[in-house]
This record gives structure tokens, sequence and C-alpha cells, in this order.
């Protein structure tokens, strides 16, 4: 009788004979990490600003729409590369086959989990951008509104609960997906490296957190119950609104 062959633990590279597959696993891999993890961080950093009140909100939201090339910007290497991670995330989902009830070993729980959390940031993103960046009022034209678009949304008990949910959704994803990268891609070798690592990216990835949690209440502190619709209201000509 044939041996059976043997059992391979933990994470296994990406190698080049598995075909295309491993181009696309690859591009996969390596989008989630840049641009897309990238501007995660950059989006939380952005949306911390609200903690210095609504004026202090929209002259980040003007700043970051009057980089050069913005829109380019925007498209190249933010909805098309986030567009691409999603839906082949998602294949690869559905795809998979899950085996934490016959092997409960903590590689598999991440597994299952991260599938989990992405599918969540898939649903949670797509509304968020529809919601925030194409409905309503434009904030590109009109920064001064943003502060008061989100505060709207989010006094909306059901919101609220969905953001945070997604914000702990999406810091577990990126956090894990980090140190998936590193052990796929060989940087982190070993089980010692990786199991700390391990602790670097849960570290990283629970101060990201907090951070954004921290900025989504700063849009319904009390203390800015009162923000008016827009901060920064078209002006005459001639009339410059102050910097601060």
């Amino acid at each position: 009788m044939a041996a059976a062959a043997p059992t391979i633990k933990g994470v296994q590279p990406l190698r080049a004979a598995q075909g295309h597959d491993f181009f696309w696993r690859r591009a996969h891999s390596l989008s989630g990490i840049i641009p897309i993890g990238a501007f995660l961080v950059e989006h939380i950093v952005s949306n911390y600003e609200a903690v210095n009140g609504p004026l202090a909100y929209a002259q980040q939201v003007k700043f970051l729409n009057s980089l050069p090339l913005v829109r380019i910007l925007e498209w190249a290497f933010i909805f098309i590369p986030l567009a691409f991670h999603a839906l082949y995330g998602v294949w690869i989902a559905f795809r998979g086959r899950t085996n934490v009830n016959v092997y409960p070993w903590a590689g598999n729980w991440g597994y299952i989990t991260q599938r989990i959390t992405g599918l969540i940031a898939f649903a949670y993103i797509v509304q968020h951008v529809w919601r925030q960046r194409f409905a309503g009022v434009q904030l590109p034209e009109h920064p001064g509104a943003a502060f008061h678009k989100v505060q709207v949304e989010l006094h909306n008990p059901w919101m609220l609960a969905i953001y945070i949910i997604a914000m702990i959704a999406t810091c577990w994803h990126f956090a894990y997906g980090i140190w998936l990268f590193a052990a796929k891609w060989g940087i982190t070798p070993g089980n010692k490296a990786r199991k700390n690592f391990g602790y670097v990216c849960a570290a990283g990835g629970t101060a990201l957190c907090i951070l954004g949690l921290l900025g989504m209440y700063a849009f319904i502190n009390p203390k800015y119950a009162n923000a008016p619709d827009d901060v920064m209201p078209a002006q005459p000509p001639g009339v410059v609104l102050p910097a601060h």
C-alpha cells in the first residue's frame, strides 16, 4: 500500500510552478500592501483629523483633492487596485475550502477569519465609496461639507454599528494580510520569525483600529453636535476664508 503523502504545516510560499495562478496570487498579495494597504493607513490617519473639528477635517479633504492629477491617482492607485483585490479575493474565498472543524489549528482559523473579514470589508467599502464619494454632496467640489456628511451618516445607530464592525474587520484583514504577505513571500522564514512578526502585526493592526475608532468618534462627539452643513461655503469674488 502506498504511503500517505506527508502533511505540510504552515503557510506555504507562492511558487512559480503554480502557473497563471502564481501570477494572480502574487498580484493579489502585493496589491493588498501597496497601494491598498498604504491607502488604508493614509485614510485612517486623514480621518483622525476630525478630532480637531469640522474645519480641520475640511482642510484635510481639500488638501487631498488639490493634489496634482488627483483623479488619475484616485483611479490608478485606489479604485482599480481595490476592485481587483476585492473581486479576486471574493473568488478565492468562495473557491477555497476550510477544514477548521477537522483541524482546528490557528492557521485554519486565520484562513476562514481572513475570508470573512475580507467579505465584510468588501461590502462596506462598496457602500462607503458610493455614499461618501459619489452620492449626495460632491466633496471634491465642496470639502467644507465633508464633516457634516459623515456626521449625518454616523448618527444613524445602524450605520454606526456597521462602521465599527467594518473598521475592526478591515484592520484585522490588513494586519493578518501583512503577516501572510511576509510568510508567502519568504520574508519571515521559519515558525519563530512568523510568530514574532505576528505580534508586530497584531500590535500594528490594533493601533490602527484604535486610531480609526477615535477618528470615528469625533463625528458623534457632542462637542461638534452643531457643526454647520458647510464650514467652507462659497464666497463672493475677492473674499478669502481664513486658513484656520
